[in-house]
Formats: structure tokens, C-alpha cells, sequence
């Protein structure tokens, strides 16, 4: 076994990242510690010498990565650390499960997820990432660009193609991974075809999950995958999955700040209704900009009913247009939102959008279904839907729209939802922008 001496009067580091890592985070801040070189054996060890006031610092311990095929990396190694040493300001680990890995979204995703971005600067996590056969070495690559970045707070990382296996212990699980639409396939084909893999996500899930497991689905079209993978999922409580509408609210919210000419913190209320499709509905009846209702704010009411709904719904179309590419960044950035609205209390009188579980809702929307309604939430990843809303007509008839969608997109999947043969009578062919 190799042995490497702590000294603290060395100046020059020579140990390996992951270790001084931990090192740097468990000894005393004052002292500025270094290490000789050692060669690292399938066992190797480090032991330090401090002084008798000082913590011993715990032996770090490696295994060999073939033993543990479902670590990666320098995550394989194992802190053995007695539990009066552990790091006593760091929370328990929180696990968290992300498909479709190795895509754009969750490019941009991961690295906010492990800096503290969402849970905070002293709440380790361990990310289980899902991929594909076809993806697995992109996956590989994911990974050591975490190795890489020496993030303090990423505890685990693991990568696997099997859902089974990765969503194992898994407290929050964001699905992100979906096949595109490919040329000339109907809206119907896709619902199957994703449908089929929520199916079995909503299955590894329920058998292998944590209980309590929060689910935010991004994979499109998101409300119906989300209602298909909970239907799959009996053991996880209904309320506990949501449909990605997050994105929707933002470019709402950026719509209506533009118009009045504010900065977008002074746009509250912002609920998206129904699908996220371009049948959704941007609500401005009940928003607000700076406290006022936005129909006081912004007196160009055609404007708003006309061209604020067209370019909320459209947007993502526009983007690709300009850029060649789907929104990644800014889907990242609003599921990064979407989970702090969850684990944040929500600001008195505000609310935010997610597409949940319209069983027992108050507003007359059909059961049964995934849809987005406005939520609010104490910050203990549960919420609550919202009762002071208000309607009009024109904000019925625009929920009655999106309402009939989803629930002929319900039917399209009862196959998969243990409800019957599929009927698809879907009323049109509301393509997503980047489903091609």
C-alpha cells in the first residue's frame, strides 16, 4: 500500500483533484496544505500529520472503477468518513435523475444542477444520468466534463442506458430525452413513439424510485408523456409529476415587460393554461405588471389577445428560425426556475405555471388530464393550485381550445395509459417548433 505524509508546511500540491478537493473542503481553512507525490495503487490511502488540536483528516480510499460499472471516473472513488468528520454545514445528498443526458438541454442543465444553482452552496447531490446505446459515449463525455470542473457539491455521478437501474433512489427525476418528429410523421406517431418511452420511465419509476420522488417532464409533447408516465407510475402520487411549462411563462412574462416598457421582475402572475403547444393560453387577464393588472398597464388590448398570445405560442419557432437551433439554454434555465419554485415559497400573491394533474381542480377543467394551471407552493416541493383567478370569455373559450387537445391527445394514448384501445382524432396538427 502506498503512503503519501501530510505536511503542513509544504507549498506545492501534487495529490489528485477529487482528493484535495476534499481535502481542501475538511481541513481547517488557515492552513495551506500540500502533499508529496505518491503512485496509486487499486488500494492506495492517504494519512496526515496534524497537530494534536487539529481534525485528522480521513482516510480516502479507492476501488477499482471495474468493480463499480455504474460510477464514473473520479466519482468512483469512496470517502470513508466517520460521521462526527463529515462536513457538519452539508446536507444530506440529493439525488437526482436526468434523461437524455448527453442532449443540448441537459448540457446546460447539469453543470447548473451541480454548481449549487438550484439547491443551494451546501447541498451535495449525486446525478444519475440516462442515455441510449447510440449515446453512451457522448454520456461518457458528460461525465468528464463534471470530473472536470471540480464542483465541490457533486458528490456521485453515474451513467446508464438502463432506467431501472439509473432512477434507482432517485428523489427528483427531469425527463428530457425524446425522439424528434421525424419528415412527414404524424402528431400521432409521436405521441407513440414517446409515449412508449415515458411508459417505461414511468415504470422504472414506480419500481424503483424514491416514493416521494419529484418528476418534471420535458420531453414533448410533455403534458401527454406526463400524464402517460404517471398513469405507469400508481405508487408515485399523481400531484408529483409535472409537465415543463416554465419556458412559456418566461417568454410571457419577457412579453409583456418589452410592451410596457419595464424590467421583467415587475411582471407577476404569469400563468400559461393547457398544453404546451400552440394552442396554449398566455393569461394576461389575471397578470400583473408592478402590482396593476396588465390590461390597466398595457391599453392596446387587441395587441394583447392577438399578437402577445401569437408570439408566446411561436416563439420557439422564431428562435430556431434565427439561430438554426432549439432553445437548449433558455429550456435549461426554466427548469432550473421550475424546481425552485418548488423547494422556494412562493412570493405573497404571486403564483407560477407547471403542468399538473387537473384531477380535483377548481377552475371546471376537465379530469384527468395534464395541464398547466397556476400553482403555488410552501417550499416543500409539493404545491397548491390557485384559487383567486379570474375569467372572461375569451379566456374560457381559449382554455376550451387547448382543454379539447389534450384530452383527444388522451385518447390517442390509451394503450399506454391502461385505459383501452387508442382512437386518434386529434382536431389539428399543432407542431411543435423543433419536434421536426
Amino acid at each position: 500500500m502506498a503512503t503519501t505524509q501530510f505536511n503542513p508546511t509544504c507549498s506545492k500540491p501534487h495529490l489528485h483533484s477529487s482528493q484535495l478537493s476534499f481535502l481542501s473542503r475538511t481541513l481547517p481553512k488557515r492552513r495551506h496544505c500540500s502533499f508529496a507525490p505518491f503512485h496509486r495503487t487499486q488500494h492506495a490511502s492517504i494519512s496526515c500529520s496534524v497537530a494534536p488540536n487539529e481534525v485528522q483528516v480521513p482516510a480516502v480510499k479507492t476501488q477499482d472503477p471495474k468493480s463499480k460499472p455504474e460510477c464514473y471516473g473520479v466519482f468512483c472513488l469512496t470517502y470513508d468518513l466517520r460521521a462526527e468528520e463529515e462536513t457538519r454545514s452539508w446536507k444530506k445528498l440529493i439525488s437526482i435523475a436526468v434523461s437524455g443526458a448527453a442532449g443540448m438541454i441537459a448540457n446546460h442543465l447539469l453543470f447548473k444542477l451541480a454548481s449549487g444553482e438550484v439547491f443551494g452552496p451546501d447541498q451535495p447531490i449525486a446525478l444519475k444520468l440516462l442515455g441510449s446505446e447510440r449515446s453512451i459515449q457522448a454520456l461518457e463525455g458528460v461525465a468528464m466534463e463534471l470530473e472536470d470542473s471540480l464542483f465541490p457539491l457533486l458528490r456521485e455521478v453515474s451513467i446508464g442506458i438502463d432506467p431501472y437501474e439509473v432512477f434507482q433512489d432517485a428523489e427528483w427525476a427531469l425527463l428530457i430525452g425524446a425522439k424528434p418528429r421525424g419528415p412527414g410523421m404524424e402528431r400521432s406517431a409521436l405521441l407513440d413513439i414517446n409515449g412508449q418511452i415515458y411508459a417505461e420511465q414511468g415504470r422504472a419509476l414506480n419500481a424503483v424510485a424514491s416514493r416521494n420522488v419529484k418528476v418534471i417532464i420535458v420531453g414533448n409533447p410533455c403534458n401527454t408523456n406526463a400524464l402517460i408516465c404517471l398513469k405507469n407510475a400508481p405508487n408515485i402520487p399523481a400531484k408529483n409529476f409535472h409537465a415543463l411549462t416554465r419556458l412559456d411563462e418566461n417568454r410571457a412574462k419577457c412579453q409583456l415587460a418589452l410592451k410596457a416598457g419595464v424590467f421583467y421582475d415587475k411582471v407577476s402572475n404569469m400563468t400559461i393554461w393547457g398544453n404546451h403547444s400552440t394552442t396554449q393560453v398566455p393569461d394576461f387577464l389575471n397578470a400583473r405588471i408592478d402590482g396593476l393588472p396588465v390590461k390597466e398597464v398595457v391599453k392596446d388590448h387587441k395587441w394583447l389577445e392577438e399578437e402577445f398570445t401569437e408570439k408566446v405560442q411561436k416563439r420557439g419557432g422564431v428562435l430556431i428560425q434565427k439561430w438554426g437551433r432549439s432553445s437548449a439554454a433558455s429550456t435549461s434555465v426554466s427548469i432550473v426556475d421550475a424546481m425552485r419554485s418548488l423547494i422556494t415559497p412562493t412570493p405573497e400573491g404571486d403564483w407560477f405555471s407547471s403542468g399538473v394533474y387537473s384531477s380535483g381542480n377548481p377552475y371546471g377543467i376537465a379530469e384527468d388530464i395534464v395541464f398547466s394551471m397556476p400553482c403555488r407552493s410552501k417550499g416543500d416541493g409539493d404545491y397548491e393550485l390557485v384559487r383567486d383567478v379570474i375569467f372572461d370569455d375569451y379566456l374560457r373559450q381559449r382554455i376550451a381550445k387547448t382543454e379539447a387537445e389534450l384530452l383527444a391527445e388522451k385518447r390517442c394514448v390509451a394503450h399506454l395509459t391502461g385505459e383501452g384501445i387508442a382512437v386518434c382524432d386529434l382536431p389539428g396538427d399543432t407542431m411543435l417548433p423543433g419536434e421536426m
